[in-house]
């Protein structure tokens, strides 16, 4: 079963529904490659916040990812592991001819002991990573790179993007998002879509659990102020008067938030 419900012993469990994690290892594999992280809480190194709703959480160590996989490995899953830092799983691999252990992004069907390759040497099959000039067209890919060969693009759970088409120098790629991208037929992808795709089904039931994860609350402009926000004040409760609007001003709703264009990433 993908996820469980709780017994309502309290009334914080009552809506409770989290993934279930059983195949999960339940430490960490590879301590070389895990950090500890220091929580921001949303600011930058002036102190000023730059990310709203951030703060508090519970203490956890960063898990050092390999997002540059564009040279020649072949290695083998060793664990599935969770990591606090992202929605999806990430795995640990066992280089066999380099004989290191590196951690990276678990996709879809990927299950311990399947070999992994990157580089020429890797073919079409699921979790290796390839140039894009060697993907067939309609593949579902993620960690897709940019021009600095890093993944840049399709890493949260169960996302996938879709190669749509080839030329002679670029492809074009239909991000999850839904807007096209224009990339170098060199750039690496790996084949598969990233793990936990059930991630959508969890219902954290409290505020409690959103304040563990790092998430402040978020207050509604109608509730507050006119010197606080562009929909506060009024005679009793108004749902704002105008169109919904940020706090500095900027339009929320028919707006395009995004440029659905060709972007070119060479």
């Amino acid at each position: 079963m993908t996820f469980k419900k709780y017994k309502p012993i309290t009334s914080s469990q009552r809506h409770l529904t989290l993934l279930n994690k059983f195949f999960l290892n339940k430490s960490p594999l590879i301590k070389s490659k895990i950090f500890g992280l220091i929580n921001s809480s949303g600011r930058n190194n002036q102190g000023k916040i730059t990310v709203r709703h951030k703060g508090g959480g519970i203490k956890h160590k960063y898990r050092k990812i390999c997002f540059k996989r564009n040279y020649n490995t072949t290695g083998v899953i060793t664990s599935l592991e969770y990591d606090p830092n992202r929605t999806a799983y990430i795995a640990s691999v066992y280089d066999i001819f380099q004989k290191f252990y590196y951690y990276i992004l678990a996709s879809i069907n990927l299950n311990v002991g399947d070999i992994v390759k990157s580089g020429v040497i890797a073919n079409v099959k699921l979790g290796h990573t390839l140039q894009l000039k060697h993907i067939p067209i309609g593949s579902f890919i993620h960690c897709i790179s940019d021009k600095s060969n890093k993944a840049k693009f399709t890493r949260s759970a169960g996302s996938y993007s879709t190669l749509i088409e080839k030329t002679r120098n670029y492809c074009k790629i239909k991000l999850s998002s839904g807007q096209y991208i224009l990339v170098s037929d060199k750039s690496y992808a790996t084949l598969g879509i990233v793990s936990n795709e059930n991630n959508f089904l969890k219902i954290l039931a409290k505020a409690g659990r959103s304040r563990w994860l790092n998430k402040r609350p978020s207050v509604r402009g109608v509730s507050m102020n006119p010197v606080d926000h562009p929909h506060g004040g009024g005679e009793g409760k108004t749902s704002g008067g105008r169109t919904s609007v940020t706090p500095w001003g900027k339009p929320t709703k028919n707006k395009k938030t995004g440029k659905l264009v060709n972007k070119l990433l060479l």
